[in-house]
């Protein structure tokens, strides 16, 4: 018999967490990321407050109640994750996973008086016209009502561009959020790069970068296996991830 729904995100969820602080994605402590578990979102499953992600198991994920008054007030629960995830799992029911980290590449560009990803290549040709951006930085999300205007901000995008803070990915599971956030950081660290040498960018033509957009679009399998991939490598280093 196969696990059920909340065991199986468990893993999965644990298994980003890994991967990300394997790769050197993670900020400290900080940053979090969750999966909704309930239909209608509002039941989600969370990291505990300050705990690294190399050390995160499936045990240690919080199953959350957007609705429930007493969330933020929890002392395992970061009010900052608290206010961000819950809100956007309870406002926007069709987002399954949510991710935000502070990635130096992809923060780098959000840091940018004019923040955005133009298209010069296949990876930054993925978000065209597909990034969302706040210009509103504020300090630490730590309230229900910042979180429910990031959650207005992502209507009608995947991705959220934050600037001079990090950025949010959603996706409807795991493996697609988890190869997102992964190629928008590859495609800023490419855009960083080429900005780097000072030289003029030779910038895709709106339709070439809207024909790949598109194709990135249709192969979800390939962001699947590439979450697979890298969660059984996860796995046979340590496989404490399924406790």
């Amino acid at each position: 018999m196969g696990l059920s729904l909340e065991a199986q995100l468990r893993v999965d969820l644990a298994a980003t967490f890994r991967i990300i602080a394997h790769l050197g994605m993670h900020e400290a402590v900080a940053n979090h990321f969750s999966a909704a578990v309930s239909a209608d979102g509002k039941q989600f499953l969370l990291n505990p407050k300050w705990k690294h992600f190399s050390r995160i198991r499936a045990s240690d994920l919080l199953l959350l109640d957007a609705d429930d008054p007493q969330g933020m007030d929890r002392p395992d629960v970061d009010a900052t994750a608290w206010s961000i995830h819950g809100q956007i799992h309870k406002l926007l029911p069709e987002v399954r996973v949510v991710l935000h980290l502070h990635p130096v590449y992809t923060t780098a560009v959000a840091c940018l008086a004019n923040p955005h990803v133009p298209p010069i290549d296949q990876n930054t040709a993925r978000y065209f016209n597909r990034l969302a951006v706040d210009d509103l930085y504020g300090g630490m999300a730590d309230t229900e009502a910042e979180g429910a205007r990031l959650a207005g901000l992502l209507k009608d995008k995947k991705r959220l561009l934050m600037g001079n803070h990090g950025v949010i990915v959603t996706a409807p599971t795991i493996g697609e959020a988890f190869d997102d956030i992964w190629t928008l950081e590859r495609a800023c660290q490419v855009l960083v790069t080429a900005w780097s040498t000072g030289q003029p960018l030779r910038l895709l033509t709106d339709d070439v970068a809207e024909k790949t957009a598109r194709s990135w679009e249709k192969i979800t399998d390939f962001s699947e296996q590439h979450f697979e991939e890298m969660k059984q490598l996860m796995l046979e280093a340590d496989p404490s991830i399924l406790d």
